[in-house]
């Protein structure tokens, strides 16, 4: 029987975390649940795992992390430098290649996002902040190389060092990328089905700024943040904070920060739209059992979910 490569975020749930990692499977379990997802698949963690083999880069990698001195910084870096370098060498062998072209292609978008998770970051009982590469507004003609960058993103010095740091086997580590129609989001933020500082089970937080979601990594963005009773969706707390740029996308591809002038002055999210989104908040929070945070982007006049995983910091 053929290995299975991909699956589309309608043929996976929450089951499927040890080939699809929490993050991605939980598209495809909010997917079935009725949450706004844009529509995808996930690269499984197996297709790495068979290009790594298939290209021999595997032995090659193995002897390049065994011959590393943890102590001494500089060798994390030569070696992920190396590590990546190869990866993004070699050619993705056919057939995985024209499965996801076609996968792809039944997407029917110009644009897609590429993200990536690891095994190592990420689990519904250890979930790190943050994937380890993303890929906004991707075509077609990057799409693979994009894909072989988000699998090289597994040996930055930051994830080497987090391996040996807790001990994984590199049985235990591997990676799965998502494919998914890009939201081209006006206004895009996180938010948290449970406040994360005082943990008032009743009081949700919504961050918010204007343009793509990737912005606020830099730091350059202060968001607005609204606290909400979840119970009857009162707004206790609005919080403006002036945003000068956002990053939108080019016409054909890829990403630019524009200034914002006198709009960047204005609250992001009206009323109407914080409790609209409350409301979904809610409806996942309850879907899973558990707090969630959640990332979000609004297209046009429609809130979509691109991410959820367990707040794992609650004390309570």
């Amino acid at each position: 029987m053929a290995a299975v490569l991909i699956k589309d975020f309608k043929n996976i749930s929450k089951s499927d975390t040890l080939i699809a990692w929490w993050k991605w499977a939980s598209l495809g379990e909010m997917t079935k649940a009725g949450i706004p997802v844009p529509q995808g698949f996930v690269i499984l963690s197996n297709v790495f795992d068979m290009f790594v083999s298939e290209t021999g880069l595997d032995i090659k990698i193995d002897a390049i992390l065994k011959s590393l001195d943890m102590k001494k910084e500089q060798t994390i870096e030569t070696a992920s430098k190396k590590i990546k370098t190869m990866i993004l060498a070699k050619e993705i062998p056919w057939y995985i290649k024209e499965s996801i072209l076609e996968n792809y292609k039944k997407l029917n978008a110009k644009f897609v996002a590429v993200r990536s998770s690891a095994t190592a970051e990420d689990s519904a009982s250890t979930a790190r902040a943050g994937q380890l590469e993303s890929y906004l507004n991707v075509t077609e003609k990057t799409l693979l190389n994009d894909i072989k960058k988000c699998w090289a993103s597994l040996f930055t010095p930051r994830a080497i060092f987090y391996r040996f740091e807790n001990r994984l086997t590199k049985d235990s580590i591997s990676v799965a990328v998502v494919i998914q129609k890009m939201v081209d989001s006006e206004k895009s933020g996180i938010a948290f089905s449970v406040h994360p500082v005082n943990e008032d089970k009743n009081q949700i937080i919504i961050e918010a700024w204007f343009g793509l979601g990737e912005a606020i990594v830099s730091g350059e963005i202060t968001p607005d943040s609204y606290i909400i009773d979840k119970r009857k969706y009162n707004i206790l707390e609005i919080n403006v904070n002036e945003q000068s740029k956002a990053l939108y996308k080019k016409p054909w591809g890829g990403n630019e920060r524009k200034k914002l002038k006198e709009k960047g002055k204005t609250q992001v999210l009206n009323s109407k739209e914080i409790i609209e989104l409350s409301e979904i908040i809610v409806k996942i929070e309850r879907h899973y059992g558990f707090p969630c945070d959640i990332e979000r982007a609004k297209e046009w006049n429609n809130f979509y979910i691109v991410q959820s995983r367990p707040i794992t910091t609650l004390t309570r």
